[in-house]
């Protein structure tokens, strides 16, 4: 299934023990026997568990003391025995399912599953933490690349379970660890069943009863049983909050990862699991009982899961199967599970797009979530290599000489049309001129600026060779040279991902001066956009670096394991604006701009920009930064656009750019109905041009009940009142005074619906920030010479 997939086999304690029964190769082991028997049938890795029974036996009699009156002997014996191996835990070799080296070459292990790490027993929980660093020192030893964590269980206690992982991640440099995680609320498998814990004795053992923890597992509950147990959505956003404790604990090291569990039915709701695109997800729990029947007998997954599946191929995940051979199903055997995944692998989206010739995700593979810097088009020249790679665009190419085209035929009938290509590099918007010359059946002549020395020789190779008379090359910075005759189109490519982030703006009002007043400009408008970014690969790049800079520097992205928080409108009086929305336009030419008597800007003041957006972000998300976009108009209804929704309408399959990304320097925790404010600000000196940008969270909040005969004097706004289990709404902070909180509220003549005999006045309550990034410029700037 590479590159967007592996395939693992699961290996049980029943395998190996059958394994045993049956026999063996003389040199080989019965894991080694599974191994061989696994690749064969098409994997490429097994999973199976690090330890046996009588490791979990052994734990047990040392660590969970029954309560059976006075310590005798016998339980001071034990308790020896447990202080002995807290001092030096180590295995015996009937309690590890592995002891060789070539055993380990292909296996993802499980550490011990009833491992407690979040009990609400203390000593339970130190005694879980000691058992899984023997376990995964173990792993280490054995050179085990992965190690999948038992799942999370104690919402109440999920802190100290992400401390014994990071102290595990501090303890073991090089290994990845898994965090095993059922897709919804895990207190809806365990509400039945609970593990008791029980009181301490002096021993510091726990006085109760062992008992494993339930959780949903191969086998463990079937579909038919679990039908009508369809978990909120604030059961779900506390499964992924329980995750988001662990990984924050864990300071977001890159080597902790998600392994999914797909046993239970998935959440309806595709917002729901749309939050898991932008999580580090390494593998796919997938047991025989997630699979249904179709109509001729063969396992295949739910509708929702299988759309689920599609799009987690982005990860390039694990695919874990296990209990298929168990005879769930009554047709297709144990390959069919198989065959049916590796379908599911080769009709994803991300599969489809990166086979299909032209689309940008196979012109772009590799730089999938790949930070880059933004060019530096007036400080820098462009190498050769840089010009032909955004040469091989054909869309942008495409629609700038349909707009070329349909300016010259918009153009009154004239002996002579004057075009400008201002910015020509190597000469591809020259040809397309040429080329939409010839369609417009009319007379022009075209003057190519180029400042870049290099690109100059090229240049001039093109027109000794191609364009002849009908071209002429003036080399200089568009700011400062002379055309020789006003021009009727003039014609650019400075645009960057953000729109304006490549110095188009300044570069334009150097060169706007050769146009006459009745004179066109290709592109004639741009806007920049923005969203509310949740990615914690893209954080985690950002901050590889270890410097501020890292952090306050917008980079260019291909987005793939990204996922957008917001949702279109919503909020307190539905304030909120789309999902994603506009900052700013910059327009050209511009009319209102003071210029010198050589028609330049006495300043750059008037490409200064801010805005100020408010987003709905309806399911709890972590926000890692922003995601910029920009949309361009390049004559009449011809333009470019990498925004998301509109893009494949106007300029699809162009590859040109790839969005923005700013960073954030610490993310910003958003529960589910809350809203996010956004400030951005485009700057600049003499020198300089660079970005600004800051976020504020904030939460519904309903304040005390009003008497009815106050509740319609027209200070009241629509908004939340009541919460339902799938929204947060806070109380008025009691540090917070009303009066300042709900001006944030545009008044209107409806109030909030009422509860009992009041009337609910809602607003909102800030509940976070950020810091300002990026402040005068310090870490990342466009320079203007």
């Amino acid at each position: 299934m590479a590159p967007f997939a592996t395939l693992a086999a699961t290996i049980t304690h029943e395998d190996i023990q059958k394994k045993v029964a049956r026999g063996h190769r003389p040199h080989d082991t019965p894991v080694l026997s599974l191994s061989a028997e696994a690749q064969s049938k098409g994997y490429q890795a097994i999973c199976l568990p690090l330890t046996t029974g009588k490791w979990r036996e052994r734990w047990r009699n040392m660590c969970i003391i029954p309560s059976t009156g006075p310590a005798g002997n016998e339980e001071v014996i034990v308790a020896e025995k447990a202080e002995a191996w807290r001092k030096s835990p180590s295995f015996l070799l009937d309690e590890v399912t592995i002891t060789r080296l070539d055993e380990a070459e292909i296996v993802v292990a499980m550490a011990s599953e009833w491992l407690q790490l979040d009990a609400t027993d203390n000593w339970i929980r130190h005694d879980s933490g000691i058992a899984l660093q023997q376990e995964v020192a173990y792993a280490s030893y054995l050179n085990i690349p992965t190690i999948i964590l038992p799942p999370p269980r104690n919402r109440s206690h999920v802190a100290s379970y992400g401390r014994i992982v990071n102290e595990c991640l501090r303890n073991i440099p090089y290994m990845h660890f898994s965090v095993r995680l059922p897709i919804y609320d895990p207190a809806v498998v365990q509400s039945k069943e609970s593990p008791p814990h029980g009181d301490l004795n002096s021993s510091g053992a726990s006085t109760a009863q062992a008992s494993s923890p339930r959780l949903a597992v191969s086998g463990a509950f079937s579909q038919k049983h679990l039908k009508s147990a369809k978990a909120p959505e604030s059961e779900v956003n506390a499964t992924w909050e329980m995750w988001d404790v662990i990984r924050t604990v864990c300071d977001n090291k890159v080597r902790l990862t998600l392994t999914l569990d797909l046993t239970l039915p998935l959440p309806a709701n595709p917002g729901v699991l749309d939050r898991w695109a932008a999580e580090p997800v390494q593998h796919i729990f997938l047991p025989a009982s997630s699979f249904i029947a179709n109509v001729k007998g063969y396992p295949v997954l739910p509708k929702g899961t299988q759309a689920f599946i599609r799009q987690c191929i982005i990860h390039h995940p694990t695919l874990i199967l296990s209990g298929v051979d168990s005879g769930v199903h009554t047709m297709g055997g144990e390959s069919a599970y198989s065959q049916y995944v590796k379908h599911l692998e080769k009709s994803s989206p991300v599969a489809q797009a990166a086979k299909t010739e032209g689309s940008v995700e196979h012109f772009a593979q590799g730089y999938q979530d790949y930070l880059q810097n933004p060019l530096q088009p007036l400080m820098d020249n462009l190498q050769s290599i840089t010009y032909q790679t955004f040469e091989q665009d054909p869309v942008k190419y495409h629609n700038y000489e349909e707009a070329i085209y349909r300016a010259l035929v918009d153009w009154p009938d004239t002996d002579r049309i004057v075009i400008c290509v201002a910015g020509a590099g190597r000469g591809p918007l020259v040809s397309r001129s040429l080329k939409a010359i010839q369609r417009a059946k009319k007379e022009a002549v075209i003057y190519a600026v180029e400042k870049n020395p290099n690109a100059f020789v090229t240049l001039q190779g093109r027109k000794a060779k191609e364009w002849g008379s009908s071209v002429e090359l003036i080399s200089g910075d568009m700011r400062r040279v002379e055309v020789p005759e006003p021009v009727d189109i003039l014609v650019s490519e400075l645009l960057g991902s953000f729109g304006d982030n490549e110095l188009s703006p300044e570069c334009l009002d150097g060169a706007m001066r050769f146009l006459k007043p009745d004179g066109i400009s290709i592109p004639s408008s741009y806007t920049a956009h923005l969203a509310p970014l949740s990615s914690s690969k893209l954080y985690n790049a950002a901050r590889e670096s270890k410097d501020l800079k890292g952090v306050e520097t917008p980079y260019v992205v291909m987005f793939q394991n990204v996922n957008i928080l917001s949702d279109d409108g919503g909020g307190t009086g539905g304030r909120c604006g789309p999902k994603i929305q506009e900052c700013w336009e910059f327009e050209h030419p511009r009319k209102d701009v003071t210029v010198d008597e050589k028609g330049l800007p006495l300043t750059n003041s008037h490409n200064v920009r801010s805005a100020k957006l408010s987003f709905h972000i309806p399911h709890a998300g972590v926000m890692h930064g922003l995601a910029g976009y920009f949309e361009a108009i390049l004559y009449g209804d011809v333009g470019l656009s990498i925004y998301p929704f509109r893009k494949e309408q106007i300029s699809k399959d162009m590859l040109s750019w790839f969005p923005l990304f700013f960073p954030f320097r610490e993310p910003l925790y958003l529960p589910s109905n809350s809203e996010v404010q956004v400030s951005m600000w485009r700057l600049t000196n003499e020198r300089q041009v660079w970005y600004e940008w800051y976020a504020e969270s904030y939460l519904p909040v309903v304040n005390a009940l009003l008497p009815v005969e106050h509740a319609n004097d027209g200070t009241a706004s629509d908004g939340l009142s009541s919460s339902s289990a799938s929204t947060h709404v806070a109380v008025p902070s009691p540090i917070v005074d009303a009066v300042d909180v709900f001006p944030l509220v545009e008044p209107r003549a409806e109030h909030c619906r009422g509860s009992m005999e009041g009337k609910s006045v809602c607003g909102v309550v800030k509940i976070g920030q950020t810091a300002l990034h990026n402040p005068g410029g310090r870490s990342s700037w466009i320079g203007l010479t």
